[in-house]
């Protein structure tokens, strides 16, 4: 007989439910929310949920605003910049990486998900999108194995997430980054390098596009 899956822990699945409402753009930048309220939003207890609020404020998604309140930090041009910086150096290799050893089982499941994404662009549906362009780019990257590169990529996601959801509800769904065609022909055609310039292009869209909409702000 099989051993039975272990259960995975409430605080755990906490976490994941308030990471993925930050990476959805769920909290917007600056709008503070009470733990309580967390609490009845998530529907959990307040210890696995300060134990999330504790994780995803170590890992720079949320900060403390003081009266039992935690927001999504704005960020400054700054701070853009340098996760620009970042995200562009990190990114495109891991899709490389990612490229090299994806099989055909991996690029239909990368097509499935760019399905579910230019049909979430069709609905002008913000979360759909959100969540189907992260997957798409956190599937690619596991491909490559690179832990240490993934897991700081997943810090730059958290980040920069809520922000991409502003320009979402300032402009729509109908002109947000989305070359993943791109990658996925290339993915097939196996050439990683193309893989890396479609998603290193994919990624600086969306920062410009952050960059405009402070300009703009």
């Amino acid at each position: 007989m099989d051993a039975k899956t272990p259960k995975t822990p409430e605080h755990e699945l906490v976490y994941r439910k308030l990471r993925e409402m930050i990476l959805c753009g769920e909290l917007e930048p600056g709008q503070a929310v009470t733990i309580q309220g967390l609490v009845a939003d998530l529907g959990a207890g307040m210890t696995p949920v300060r134990e999330a609020i504790r994780r995803l404020t170590a890992e720079g998604a949320l900060e403390f605003q003081g009266n039992r309140r935690v927001s999504v930090p704005v960020l400054t041009r700054a701070q853009v910049d340098e996760m620009a910086f970042a995200r562009l150096a990190l990114e495109p290799q891991l899709a490389a990486w990612g490229a090299e050893k994806a099989t055909a089982e991996d690029i239909d499941a990368l097509t499935a998900i760019d399905t579910q994404l230019n049909r979430a662009i069709e609905r002008g549906d913000v979360r759909e999108y959100m969540w189907s362009n992260h997957q798409f780019h956190a599937r690619l990257y596991r491909l490559s194995g690179a832990k240490v590169m993934i897991a700081l990529s997943d810090m730059l996601w958290l980040r920069m997430g809520p922000s991409l959801r502003v320009i979402c509800g300032r402009y729509g769904t109908s002109n947000l980054p989305d070359m993943h065609e791109g990658a996925l022909d290339a993915l097939r055609r196996g050439d990683a390098e193309a893989v890396s310039a479609a998603i290193h292009a994919d990624i600086a869209q969306g920062i410009e596009q952050i960059r405009q909409s402070m300009d703009e702000g």
